[in-house]
């Protein structure tokens, strides 16, 4: 007598590697990937180059020179090195957010992260990593730089305000956003970096120049509004006037810029 067995039905299937695919990819490794990506690329890793070497140039120059050479210190030495950074980090941004745009690879990375706005809070992320990650080795150089001056008789004192450390922390991350917000705004490399340091040069030459934009360059002229920040006894009024034109050119532009990456065609 032969009879059927009838197999009983799972009521579950097993996790396929397709459905372990699907699993949501965390903004912390998103952050790390474009950290990477920063230091892959040839443009990136040459900028982050020159950035070292502006940075110990700006060292040597001081004590190498006799008048700031005698008043050489950690405050002064760092100070100093954070006009090649301030410059040149946010061309960085600009690379790290153009690049699917640039490198043709949008069609890659959004296919394996579909909700955009996370490759560009990480992309964002990493660009504040990498300011303060500067900062850091500026610091270190600096620290180095003030033992050789303590050797050639310059100043030597380690004193530095915690308002000056703040400072230079909120202008790198100022910076490096506002780079980060003109290449989103523009998704394309090269014009991104001439209209960044155009546009607020002239907005600068302007405000000078034209009486009646003065009073509203006070405000909204970053290049202005920087110049105390660093500074021991700055103000909050100063303050104020840096956190309105860091709005003004780092916030206005990253949100046209992120709804412009949200809504373009990826082809």
């Amino acid at each position: 007598m032969t009879g059927t067995v009838e197999l009983e039905r799972p009521t579950t299937m097993p996790a396929t590697h397709g459905d372990r695919g699907h699993r949501r990819v965390s903004l912390l490794t998103l952050t790390g990937v474009e950290l990477r990506k920063l230091a892959d690329t040839r443009a990136g890793l040459w900028l982050l180059i020159v950035i070292a070497l502006g940075v110990i140039l700006t060292h040597v120059v001081m004590l190498a020179t006799e008048e700031p050479r005698s008043t050489a210190n950690f405050a002064a030495l760092m100070g100093f090195a954070q006009i090649p950074v301030s410059i040149l980090l946010p061309v960085l941004g600009i690379l790290a957010m153009t690049g699917e745009w640039s490198q043709r690879t949008a069609l890659t990375t959004f296919a394996l992260v579909p909700a955009r706005g996370r490759v560009i809070a990480a992309k964002l992320l990493a660009a504040v990593v990498i300011a303060l990650l500067t900062t850091a080795v500026t610091a270190g150089t600096s620290a180095l730089a003030n033992l050789v001056a303590i050797a050639v008789d310059g100043d030597g004192s380690w004193t530095m305000q915690p308002e000056a450390l703040l400072g230079f922390v909120a202008l790198e991350i100022a910076y490096v956003l506002m780079g980060s917000a003109f290449g989103a705004l523009l998704l394309n490399s090269p014009l991104a970096i001439v209209l960044y340091f155009v546009v607020p040069t002239l907005w600068t030459t302007l405000g000078a120049m034209v009486s009646w934009l003065r009073d509203a360059a006070a405000w909204l002229d970053m290049n202005t509004t920087s110049l105390p920040i660093g500074e021991a006894d700055v103000t909050s009024g100063e303050w104020a006037r840096f956190g309105v034109s860091a709005l003004f050119w780092v916030a206005v532009p990253l949100i046209l810029g992120t709804i412009r990456i949200m809504r373009r065609e990826v082809n």
